[in-house]
């Protein structure tokens, strides 16, 4: 599944646990370690394991544990191994952390899915090695409340200064054929600087995004999911492919406009966003 949203719980919040299923968000992210204060992080794993073991969800779900440098790593893990989640978000990803938890869940035959959380400088450069570590991982998740805080650079809302990183993820994360999810924008009154800064993100290539707000769910949705005249475009693409290959012709036009290869990835891509993707379009390329 292509997680268009991926909302933020705070795993020492009961009230959000409980609604978090009807918020609208693809997939959720109870966290255990910056929402968390480090007096609370027993706590915290009593009640997302309560939560998790009473209610049933709907909802993927994914749990951010503490770092491997931290001295909860090893205790968020075996507290969460026996329940029914997605996977885990690794935070401060880097080459030693990902062997040390595909390690881990290799050992204790666990089938859980792995976000990389790349949020250091080190991480950004090594992002494609240290995703390579472990054939779990499905995404990469940009932080950038913490790389720029390593960069020394200083964060706004116009992101200008995390262009290189957005675009180094999503360079790794497509030479892997994986998910590039971006950073949550965090203000959460400014939806008109929402809006902005997720479409600059998916105008990169970005595949999602992680959001701290109930109030940010919907309109990061809509930004990532095709609209009527996307989904309009590709099926004549589609169509187009279809008569040009019973006619055995190697190129054709729409509009005016050349169809080639790339063309047609992109709206086989649409497609499958939209939920209008069919089996019989995987013929189409061969």
């Amino acid at each position: 599944m292509n997680y268009r949203t991926l909302l933020f719980i705070p795993g020492n919040n009961p009230g959000m646990l409980q609604n978090s299923d009807i918020l609208g968000a693809d997939g959720l992210i109870i966290d255990l370690e910056d929402a968390v204060a480090l007096t609370e992080k027993d706590a915290a794993r009593t009640l997302v394991r309560e939560y998790l073991t009473t209610f049933d969800t709907t909802t993927d779900v994914f749990i951010r544990i503490n770092p491997l440098d931290s001295p909860y790593f090893y205790e968020d893990l075996e507290a969460i191994k026996d329940l029914d989640i997605k996977g885990i978000v690794l935070p401060k990803a880097g080459i030693e952390p990902m062997e040390k938890l595909d390690e881990y869940l290799n050992e204790n035959n666990l089938e859980f899915d792995i976000i990389a959380l790349v949020e250091t400088a080190l991480g950004l450069e090594l992002a494609l090695d240290i995703v390579q570590r472990s054939k779990r991982v499905i995404g990469i998740f940009l932080g950038a409340e913490d790389l720029t805080l390593d960069l020394g650079a200083k964060r706004t809302k116009e992101s200008k200064e995390i262009q290189y990183a957005r675009s180094r993820i999503i360079a790794a994360s497509k030479a892997l054929g994986i998910q590039a999810i971006d950073t949550p924008f965090t203000d959460t009154d400014d939806i008109e600087g929402l809006k902005i800064d997720t479409q600059n993100a998916k105008n990169l290539g970005m595949t999602g995004k992680t959001v701290i707000s109930p109030r940010h769910v919907d309109e990061v949705n809509t930004l990532f999911s095709p609209s009527k005249a996307d989904i309009e475009y590709a099926l004549r693409v589609v169509e187009g492919v279809k008569v040009a290959n019973e006619k055995g012709l190697g190129a054709f036009s729409i509009e005016g406009k050349m169809i080639d290869k790339p063309i047609i990835l992109r709206a086989l891509n649409t497609l499958k966003l939209s939920g209008q993707y069919k089996e019989e379009y995987d013929e189409l390329l061969k």
